[in-house]
């Protein structure tokens, strides 16, 4: 190898080893903070924040954004969620796997491509919030691309939510 040449990336990690490494995450956030990993709630948190200086009455009057008082990032999912985002960052860095791109077919340009994942991301954040939370198990299954995943992980959602509702009679809140 050169000098001046790229090291490769180091190889991947035990899957299984992982895997329990991430149940045992997952187990100490629940016996912690009483909550799962909670992506959709840290990043709804985080919304609430961003708007709040832009449309302050708005939030302030909305019965989601509103019940979260005027300081919606003193929450515990926040800052997991800020957490899992460093250490995951830090961990592609040390791997040297961090990059930036954007998966896609031979055949689909990056606008194409952007024009499909920007809906389908906000389709299945928003069905994520509908349904109080994304399953863990959704995300790092390993199985499918992104694309498929959100319509999976949408259909899914929207499915619990409609069941929650109509099945089981809860109250839309």
């Amino acid at each position: 190898m050169k000098p001046n040449e790229p090291r490769p990336p180091l190889p991947y990690a035990n899957p299984y080893l992982m895997g329990v490494a991430l149940g045992l995450v997952l187990l100490a956030s629940f016996l912690i903070l009483g909550a799962g990993l909670g992506a959709s709630g840290g990043l709804a948190r985080c919304a609430a924040w961003a708007q709040r200086p832009v449309m302050p009455e708005h939030v302030a009057g909305s019965e989601y954004f509103g019940a979260w008082g005027t300081s919606p990032l003193h929450y515990c999912l926040v800052f997991m969620l800020g957490g899992v985002f460093l250490g995951g960052l830090i961990s592609a860095v040390q791997a040297r796997r961090a990059r930036v791109i954007m998966e896609r077919g031979k055949r689909r340009s990056r606008g194409r491509r952007t024009l499909y994942a920007v809906p389908g991301g906000v389709l299945a954040g928003f069905s994520s919030r509908l349904a109080q939370g994304l399953h863990l198990g959704a995300g790092p299954d390993g199985h499918g691309h992104a694309a498929d995943r959100q319509r999976r992980v949408s259909g899914v959602h929207l499915r619990g939510w409609l069941r929650r509702r109509v099945v089981c009679g809860e109250p839309v809140e």
